[in-house]
């Protein structure tokens, strides 16, 4: 993302998994949270430096969140296969546990892309079960009607492109109303939020000074 992203490695059960760390400014103290951000579906171009990913990064960075993104299974220099999402939380499970040994001790919040929600909202529901959920659910293009969405917290920030054409507003709609949940509809945007991106770090932003 930038000149100072670390990059680094963790072992899941599949083999090495490729991971980036951005920190905010040393300046500014230490980080007072862990972000883990997830990216699109691999198996159609999805890499944890997808714009989406990276603006969400950028924007925990900039209220002064660790932000770290890994390649999921068979992405970039992460070896395994694609496992429809199962394998998947479980190594953003280790990553969790990875940062927690790093920095103990700190809140965390789960953000997600497209096929990237569907792995943070599942493991949600595994904190959750723990009693030890994230602070925070941040979903960007929900992957309603295409996976198996599980429920989530009412305070989760939902942001969806009016014109999406990868997953319809009509079935994220579908997957909110019972749960009584407000979605964020950015107009004009599509699914990859072309020249939309600001949009989401603001949402961030906001949520957080809030």
């Amino acid at each position: 993302m930038n000149a100072h992203t670390q990059q680094f490695f963790i072992t899941g059960a599949a083999g090495a998994l490729e991971c980036a760390l951005d920190l905010p400014d040393p300046d500014d103290g230490s980080p007072r949270g862990i972000a883990l951000v997830a990216h699109p579906h691999p198996l159609y171009g999805g890499t944890m430096d997808n714009k989406v990913a990276q603006t969400l990064a950028r924007a925990f960075v900039s209220i002064g969140y660790a932000a770290v993104r890994m390649n999921f299974r068979g992405v970039g220099g992460s070896t395994g296969l694609h496992d429809e999402g199962r394998g998947e939380t479980d190594d953003m499970a280790l990553l969790l546990a990875h940062m927690q040994q790093q920095l103990p001790g700190l809140p965390v919040a789960l953000a997600g892309f497209s096929f990237g929600t569907f792995v943070q909202a599942q493991l949600q529901q595994r904190l959750i079960a723990q009693d030890t959920p994230a602070e925070r659910l941040i979903l960007v293009g929900a992957a309603a009607g295409k996976w198996a969405m599980p429920p989530v917290p009412e305070d989760t920030i939902l942001i969806h492109g009016e014109l999406d054409e990868t997953i319809a507003l009509t079935a994220v709609l579908d997957w909110l109303r019972p749960q009584d949940i407000v979605v964020r509809v950015v107009p004009g945007a599509d699914h990859f939020f072309h020249r939309k991106l600001q949009h989401i770090k603001n949402a961030v932003v906001e949520a957080w000074h809030r």
